[in-house]
Parts: C-alpha cells; structure tokens; sequence
C-alpha cells in the first residue's frame, strides 16, 4: 500500500472517531441542556425521582414554613403556571425568603416533593446592602449621598 492511501485512510479513521466522540456527548448532555427545570417543565414533562437536577422559581408568598427541628424547611416553588413543593434540610442563605428567586439543586421523591440540597438566592437588581440602606448615588458627583425627605 502506498504511503498517499495509508495517510488518507489515517484522515477517515481520524474524522470519524471524533464524529462518534461528538454524537456521544452530545446524547449524553441531550436531556441536561437546560440550567434549570422550572416548575410548568416538572408538570408537563416529568422527572424521574432520584434524578439530580435543579429547579429554579420564585418562593410563593406564605408557604415558607420552618420545621421544629430549626434546619428543615418547606416552601413551594412556582413560575406563575405550576407549584412545586419543596423541602431544604440546611442553613437557608440570607437572601432567601418569601417572593424571592431560588435555584434550589437536588431530587424528586418519590410523592413527587422536590427534596433541595442547595439553595441559590436570587436578589432582585434594586438589591441594597444593609450599610447602604437610605443613600443614593449622585451621577454627578460620583458620590454616595444620603437621601433626604
């Protein structure tokens, strides 16, 4: 065999190994394209229990409740189109709370109760920290200033 056909048949062993390397991956990230399930996509679609996955809404208003052993709690999450309970057994970041965005990462039960072992907050962008509260900042100035009623 001259060394012209084994360079060229070198070239299509070569291409088609990564074309098999990229149809592989891409099946196997096929179902986790997304970042996040929200809770319409756990209604309509289903995901398997004991899936790891993360599903991500706002805190609806008065379902945040702490259990008695002070690190359990249960909240529901929602989109505006579907309601998904949930439950965290940790330490809560300061920012989550009732009407709040949350990316909580963890499994579906089996009675279909979202069981997070993280929760991500979200803050909204009017966010203000605690030592900032009542000022402003003067666009003019490039200064931080109090505000007066």
């Amino acid at each position: 065999m001259k060394a012209k056909h084994q360079r060229l048949i070198l070239v299509l062993v070569a291409l088609a190994a990564l074309v098999g390397a990229g149809l592989l991956a891409a099946s196997a990230l096929r179902d986790e394209a997304a970042y996040f399930y929200a809770p319409n996509d756990v209604k309509t679609r289903g995901v398997e229990p004991g899936k790891a996955v993360r599903l991500g809404g706002m805190v609806v208003e008065g379902s945040l409740k702490r259990l008695a052993d002070g690190v359990t709690i249960r909240f529901d999450v929602t989109d505006g189109k579907a309601t998904v309970p949930a439950t965290f057994n940790g330490i809560a970041p300061d920012l989550f709370k009732e009407g709040s965005g949350v990316i909580a990462e963890g499994a579906f039960d089996t009675k279909g109760v979202f069981v997070a072992t993280n929760l991500l907050a979200k803050h909204d962008e009017r966010y203000m920290p605690r030592e900032l509260e009542g000022m402003k900042y003067n666009e003019t100035t490039h200064e931080v200033e109090a505000v007066t009623q």
